[in-house]
């Protein structure tokens, strides 16, 4: 799933890398991990290494898991939904290094709310994430 998996680098770059705090560069340097999108059937692996996201590397086993369906992925990176939420009811699924875990939840707790509607991220996937996660023209 190399496309995609470059796809979300590129969006973290652009969206989470500036938020990024970096007491938690260290613990996320080279530590791969993974985005399942299961209604999609997406598997997309990314990784820190030399102070950018990057797609991982084929084959490499990723210290994180999180599963969830796009929907609830998109109302999670937009906000409407806190993650506690979607783990206790089921809907999103965390696999792997707790300590990690804990700080892709608190980078991303730490975006702003309409970070995922930068400028930076290409129009139509901007308007498709209005329309359709915030219900907005």
């Amino acid at each position: 799933m190399w496309p995609p998996s470059s796809l979300l680098a590129l969006a973290l770059n652009q969206v989470v890398r500036p938020h990024l705090a970096e007491d938690v560069i260290p613990a996320i340097e080279g530590r791969p991990l993974r985005v399942e999108v299961y209604d999609a059937g997406l598997r997309l692996d990314v990784v820190w290494q030399q102070g950018a996201f990057r797609p991982a590397a084929a084959g490499q086993s990723c210290e994180l898991v999180m599963r969830a369906s796009a929907w609830d992925f998109g109302r999670l990176l937009l906000r409407r939904e806190d993650p506690d939420t979607l783990f206790f009811a089921r809907r999103l699924c965390i696999e792997g290094d707790t300590e990690l875990g804990l700080h892709v939840k608190n980078t991303l707790d730490a975006l702003p709310a309409d970070a995922w509607l930068s400028p930076a991220l290409p129009a139509p996937v901007r308007q498709w994430l209005a329309r359709h996660l915030l219900n907005t023209p």
